[in-house]
């Protein structure tokens, strides 16, 4: 399982109708590929947009994409350049501990978490996390823990749903209190973190 992250900056003022026009245009591209989530910004850089889209390879992301340049599925992509000014896709691979992205009513408050890791210790990350993340998830879900693979390297981003922003504060101050999180490891594995509230689209298979 490989998941495609498209990061695309909007104009300002110009997320509902990206969203409006995206989400009537989404039928048809269901038709041949399935969304696996999307999310605009709330706190932090502002007018992004955030659309994961899960494939088993990049062989049959490949496929899949070339489906719509044969004029079969007219209407997709969505009539959405005017409002973009600029796009990023990026190749995660999901996490032993989230082979599968969330789905449902989890919402509707989510962190998305992106960390900077060395280069070579995304496995120390990895055992790190294994040994914490039971206890941590009794607290609140996570939606995805995922790292690049093609794109920027070297890059952890794992998303996290809470019912409100206060909710998201007490469930971190209880997880420090208690022990549970962050996990601590034999070795220093961060370069740097940041951190944005997103909120998920009508049309999100998550919310």
């Amino acid at each position: 399982m490989i998941y495609e992250v498209r990061t695309y900056q909007l104009k300002p003022r110009s997320i509902p109708e990206f969203l409006d026009t995206f989400g009537k245009a989404l039928p048809i591209r269901e038709k041949v590929s399935k969304l696996g989530g999307f999310f605009y910004t709330d706190i932090g850089p502002l007018n992004q947009v955030i659309h994961l889209w899960p494939y088993k390879s990049l062989a049959e992301r490949e496929k899949k994409r070339a489906a719509f340049t044969t004029g079969e599925y007219s209407g997709w992509p969505p009539k959405v350049g005017h409002l973009i000014d600029t796009m990023t896709s990026e190749i995660f691979i999901p996490s032993p501990f989230t082979p599968t992205m969330a789905k449902g009513n989890l919402g509707p408050v989510f962190e998305w978490r992106e960390y900077a890791i060395l280069p070579g210790m995304m496995d120390e990350v990895y055992r790190n996390w294994e040994s914490k993340i039971a206890k941590r998830l009794e607290l609140s879900p996570l939606v995805v823990a995922m790292h690049s693979e093609i794109g920027g390297l070297s890059k952890f981003v794992h998303v996290w749903a809470y019912e409100s922003l206060d909710h998201r504060a007490e469930i971190r101050a209880q997880a420090v209190a208690k022990g549970i999180w962050p996990p601590k490891g034999r070795k220093e594995t961060l370069v740097s973190q940041s951190s944005k509230i997103v909120l998920a689209a009508p049309f999100s298979p998550i919310k």
